[in-house]
């Protein structure tokens, strides 16, 4: 197996090397550098953050499809993101962090507009994030984020188009393969006195005939506004209503994922549930109000509320969930002061509560059964018997707070904490029928249900450090030292009430170079997980273990460089690549086995479905008369499927895009081919106690054309 270089050394030997490499770099070229907002609060070039982010543009996301979010942050060393379904929904790693969620996203905040989408227990919903109204994308690895309330795997800003920017009116019409439709439409007007006010709507549409039951459709109208008052404020406001409903199709059998390969369609998946969905009516609304206190001082209050409703057939249950309300806010301190140098401070406060009010499980109406009761197919996605009636309750009150100093042009010092305490509170009412995963049948047993109550509390505490120094103006160094705290997701709580915090304690050490032609980042980091929340599966559910400790290391690495920029265009090439070694340190895995449950011993087993080795090769050109193209090929190593490591999925190999455009002053044209080879492959494999396996396909090629227009 290949290693890397040692990792302590790394940085200090490839530091070296690209300044004796590149001697003139450090006084002929300008430096080009992209200005984040989601490690620090605050604007600032990508190079001068202490820690690993990514940047991810608007030049970028105009050359994607954006029917999820994932289009645009694949390639990007670190972060494993991968869509199941093809719709908006999205399974997201980073380090490590977010492995336990079988769908979703948990571990990890993000945010849209400094507004967070997660759920204060770390779970995350993309649906109502319009993906064609998106600006930037900014991504930050590991913990002690300032952003990230308890959550350990760092923070993702979706930061959408500005209502004062009249510059992104548009009109956006595409057709493709598998009959995918998409539309969008931006308007915006501008009062004399700067007020602003954008209408947006965006429809998506695929039917991915390439497979039974995975249709696809999403509408989203949004209102912002912006005004300008007298007083040196400015208040911005949103509103935004989604319609957003996806079929799941479920994974396969061996069998099944073989004929896949043979040809190009799933005809059906290895679960009696055939009809897994979520049906989601959101209502989100939010304003953020900024006023210059003194020259130096600026106040930042969010307030932010959100509802949504879905139905949502899954694994034995069907979820109607009528009455889920997030509301909260976010109130900030910026100063600017000169302690040591030109510096800054950054404070606030969060409150937030996400009410789940009335959601309750049903039975499956309509399935077929084996003469033993088993259930073999269900029929349809209507609600039978009722099964339990939940109301949960999940608050978090924090704080936090960070220092950045500025002693000479070179140093730079960021210091700083969160302070959250989170609580979660449910209460249940059961009927005496549940559905039995061993059986594979509702089982009633009387006297087995009634009233239960769940109450859990978490305090975390989250601090970093980092340091960067720059060496001379292409290039810099970088580290930091970082703890984060992971709470429990509340449907974790049910399965195992003595689950812990995890807590995630990281080392980070890297290099930066940046110029106008050429650009890298590297960075080697090492992270000792405590109690981490390990997902097993069993019999077709999922329960949660902590593990005793989980060590984490990797090196990340990712590169461009402009080959050409004459008359005949423009040529970046673009290279990245992940090494990761994670282990379970200790970890007693509880099984069930005939016996009973029985504990067998996965220490200095590898996590599953991390491959050590993960990289990406990319190339854009550009000619003046407006010729676009932009190709790129992801590779995932080989991984285990499971915990005690019994079996290996070997991955795939150059899963390439294309993307071909033209644009002439407000008129463009593009092409998007995903698959563009057209490889049959899995972009996951998994295997449960019993040994049972399931295989997630990805997509066959597909192709998209789009027309947009900008006014």
């Amino acid at each position: 197996m290949f290693m890397p270089f040692p990792l302590r050394q790394s940085t200090v030997v490839v530091s070296a090397l690209l300044l004796q490499a590149f001697p003139a770099l450090a006084q002929d070229l300008v430096v080009k550098d992209s200005v984040t907002v989601t490690a620090t609060r605050e604007a600032r070039a990508s190079a001068d953050v202490p820690e690993s982010i990514a940047v991810i543009g608007g030049e970028r996301l105009e050359q994607e499809k954006m029917f999820n979010v994932s289009d645009a942050l694949k390639g990007t060393p670190g972060v494993l993101i991968q869509s199941n379904n093809g719709a908006y929904d999205a399974r997201l790693i980073i380090r490590g962090a977010g492995l336990k969620a079988n769908y979703g996203i948990r571990e990890i905040m993000v945010l849209r507009d400094g507004v967070p989408v997660t759920d204060p227990d770390s779970f995350t919903r993309l649906d109502f994030i319009d993906t064609q109204d998106i600006e930037q994308i900014e991504i930050t690895k590991g913990p002690g984020n300032i952003y990230a309330t308890g959550s350990a795997g760092g923070a993702i800003q979706i930061l959408s188009k500005s209502v004062f920017d009249e510059q992104q009116d548009q009109i956006r019409l595409g057709l493709g393969e598998q009959d995918t439709r998409n539309l969008h439409l931006r308007k915006s007007g501008f009062s004399e006195s700067g007020n602003a006010l954008a209408l947006t709507y965006s429809h998506r549409e695929t039917e991915n005939n390439w497979r039974h039951w995975n249709e696809f459709q999403s509408d989203q109208l949004g209102v912002k506004g912006g005004l300008l008052l007298s007083d040196e404020s400015e208040l911005e406001l949103e509103l935004s209503l989604t319609k957003a409903d996806v079929q799941l199709p479920g994974g396969m059998t061996e069998t099944q994922f073989e004929q896949f390969k043979e040809t190009g369609k799933q005809e059906g998946n290895n679960s009696a549930f055939k009809h897994s969905g979520r049906y989601s009516e959101i209502i989100f609304a939010n304003s953020r109000y900024t006023r210059a206190l003194t020259d130096n001082t600026d106040f930042i209050q969010r307030l932010y509320i959100n509802h949504w409703s879905h139905y949502h057939p899954v694994t034995g249950a069907i979820n109607d969930t009528p009455d889920v309300t997030i509301f909260g806010t976010d109130l900030e301190i910026r100063h600017q002061h000169t302690l040591l140098g030109n510096d800054s401070l950054v404070a606030g406060i969060t409150v937030r509560q996400d009410r789940d009010d009335g959601s309750k499980k049903y039975a499956y109406r309509d399935y077929l059964s084996s003469s033993s009761g088993r259930m073999l197919a269900t029929l349809s996605d209507e609600k039978g018997d009722w099964l339990e009636t939940q109301d949960t309750t999940n608050t978090v009150i924090g704080m936090f707070f960070q220092e950045s100093l500025k002693p000479t042009e070179r140093w730079l010092v960021d210091a700083g904490f969160r302070l959250d305490h989170i609580s979660i509170k449910q209460e249940t009412l059961s009927s005496d029928t549940a559905y039995n995963y061993g059986a594979g049948r509702y089982v009633t047993i009387p006297g087995s249900g009634g009233y239960s109550e769940l109450d859990k509390s978490f305090t975390l505490f989250s601090p970093r450090l980092g340091v960067s120094y720059r060496l001379n103006p292409q290039f810099s160094l970088f580290g930091n030292i970082a703890q984060g705290e992971q709470v429990p997701f509340s449907s974790e709580l049910e399965s195992n009430h003595d689950l812990k915090s995890a807590t995630n304690r990281s080392v980070e050490f890297g290099v930066k170079g940046r110029a106008e032609n050429w650009q890298m980042d590297m960075s080697i980091y090492f992270t000792k997980v405590d109690d981490e929340i390990i997902a097993i599966l069993e019999d077709g559910r999922t329960i949660y273990q902590n593990a005793g400790s989980t060590d984490k290391k990797g090196l990340e690495l990712q590169g461009q460089y402009q080959l050409f920029n004459n008359q005949i265009g423009s040529l970046w090439l673009g290279a990245s690549y992940a090494y990761s070694d994670y282990q379970y340190d200790a970890f007693q895995e509880t099984v069930r086995v005939a016996g009973g449950p029985t504990s067998f011993d996965r220490t200095g087993n590898q996590l599953p479905y991390v491959p050590n080795h993960q990289f990406g090769l990319s190339a854009s050109y550009q000619h003046p008369s407006g010729i676009k193209a932009r190709l790129q090929a992801d590779t995932w190593g080989e991984y285990y499927l499971d915990n005690a490591n019994t079996e290996k999925y070997g991955g795939y190999d150059m899963v390439t895009s294309l993307n071909l455009g033209y644009s002439q002053g407000p008129h463009a044209v593009s092409l998007n081919v995903q698959n563009l080879f057209d490889q049959r492959y899995a972009v996951e494999v998994k295997k449960d106690t019993s040994g049972k396996k399931s295989y997630t396909s990805g997509s066959p090629r597909t192709a998209m054309l789009s027309y947009r227009y900008q006014f």
